[in-house]
Order: C-alpha cells, then structure tokens, then sequence
C-alpha cells in the first residue's frame, strides 16, 4: 500500500521505548517516518506518560500535530492546551501521604514539569549508571560518536530535569511516579490505593526492587486520545497507536489499529494485535509502512 492509497490517518506515538531509547537515542528512520507521514496528509501526536515538560528537546524538533502527555491527564492540539485534569487536592494528598508514609520516593508531575522527593536520586544511582552503558551501547549500534563522559551527562541531565518536591504547584499535579526497594510495592499500591486510582507497573528497567505510575481513575491514554478524536472530528478506526508500556494498554483498546515495539512485553504485545522491530531497529518507520503512512 502506497501513501496515496492509505486514508487519512492520525497516529499516536508513545515516547521512551518507541521514539527514544534510554533517555535520548532517537533512530534517524523514525524521524523521516513521523515526517514524511505528516507530509502524506496524516496527523501525528506523541501520546506519552512524560510531562509536557519533560519531552526532550530531540523530541519536539521532529514536529508533531500535538501531545497527549501525563498519561492523558492533559493534551494539547498545536500550542493550545485543550484537556487538562489536574488530579483533585483530596486525592493528591491521600496518595503523596501514603508514598511517604511506606518509605517511598517519588515524582509529582505537573503539565510543565516534574517534581522530586529528596532521596529519590540515590535510588535512581544504579539506574542512572545502567541508562548510560546502554546510551553507549546504542550509540555504537547506531555507528554514531560516544566521545562524551555519558554517566556525568545522564547524571546531569537527570539534575536538572527535576525540580524539588517542595515547589510543586499542589493544584496543577496530574500523576506520580514512584520507585520502591521492595518488589511488591506495586501490588501493594494497586490494593491500598486501587479505589481512586490507576496503578500501574513502570518502565524503568530497575536492577532491583519496583516502580509504577499512579493517575486517577479514569485518566489514561485512551481517555486522551478519544478526547482529542472527538476535538478533531475524527474515527477511533482511523486512530493508529504505537507503544511499548503498561501505560499503552488503554491507547490499544481505543485505537483502531495498534503495535507494539518489538521490546514489549509478549503480553502487551498480544494486547496490541501487532508487533513490529524495536526502537533502534526502525520499528517506527516499518509499522508506518506497513499500514501506508510512508
């Protein structure tokens, strides 16, 4: 199938996993498919659990139509934000009451950025250490340079990509994450907390211990992306979602055709319906060929 023979098609593109790996690789052939399916006529808006704030700056150069980011709890169509749900002040302070009170560090995210509990980043060390050799690793798959001291960078980047858990805009918060050394800790989450909220396991691929992600009810990514179809006046079954995380199993359910990389998972894989090649082996690129979008 051509470009031309495809219909009109808006796509919804997760971000860490299926547009970046570890943190900031970018495959040059997902670039040309993001912007060579815009030029064909489709739409295309990254769909991620990051704040708005936290997309990397190799992210937003590609272009996109939009963003649906904190795991659909806001969007935006172009620059104007057009869905926004801020979690109420009674939830926001059950669960951050719960975190601390089991011991747990975490983040608060907000549309424009994201906030950290004080020793968060000791428990991120081994993570950190362990995104940089992969950084590395990656680079050389893609025959590119790694002159640089890529531990101090992600180091670095980590620093100031976060902002102290005391400024956080109380109102404005959308998600947390959090980081346990216990390996239920979501289990645990999901039973304490699962009356408000949705709990899901993380992507941080952790030497040790859990992570997840906690929205309120009913805030995920399908919910975001049938907001933005209804925005747009356009079919679920023209929707096309890509992803590789638990947080993408809502965008599969509404979409009407979905993959997941081929670093997922088997079970979301299943969930997805189709698979297509991992991030750096462009798995972007080949599903938009396979439904005509290039």
């Amino acid at each position: 199938m051509t470009s031309a023979e495809s219909r009109p098609r808006i796509v919804f593109l997760d971000v860490d996993g299926t547009i970046l790996e570890h943190g900031s690789v970018i495959a040059s052939s997902t670039v040309t498919a993001i912007r060579t399916a815009r030029a064909n006529g489709h739409l295309v808006y990254l769909c991620t659990g990051r704040a708005e704030g936290d997309l990397h700056p190799s992210v937003r150069e590609i272009g996109f139509d939009g963003a649906i980011t904190n795991g659909g709890a806001f969007a935006t169509r172009g620059d104007e934000l057009v869905v926004a749900h801020p979690m109420e002040r009674a939830d926001l302070d059950r669960l951050t009451g719960y975190l601390v009170d089991h011991g747990i560090q975490f983040f608060l995210q907000s549309h424009e950025a994201v906030f950290a509990s004080e020793g968060i980043f000791a428990m991120m060390a081994d993570f950190l250490r362990m995104r940089a050799e992969r950084r590395r690793e990656d680079l050389h798959h893609l025959g590119l340079d790694d002159s640089d001291d890529l531990l101090d960078s992600v180091m670095a980047e980590a620093s100031q990509r976060y902002r102290p858990l005391e400024e956080a805009p109380l109102d404005e918060i959308a998600k947390a994450v959090f980081i346990s050394g216990d390996s239920d800790a979501v289990t645990r989450a999901q039973r304490d907390l699962g009356d408000r909220f949705h709990v899901i396991p993380g992507s941080m691929p952790l030497p040790g211990g859990s992570n997840g992600e906690i929205s309120p009810l009913g805030v995920n990514k399908g919910a975001g992306i049938l907001e933005i179809l209804a925005l747009l006046g356009r079919d679920a079954a023209d929707a096309v979602g890509i992803g590789d995380s638990w947080n993408d199993v809502e965008m599969f359910e509404v979409c009407g055709v979905s993959f997941a990389m081929g670093g997922a998972d088997p079970e979301l894989q299943a969930l997805a319906g189709r698979t297509t090649t991992g991030v750096l082996d462009d798995g972007v690129w080949n599903a938009f060929v396979e439904i005509g979008l290039v």
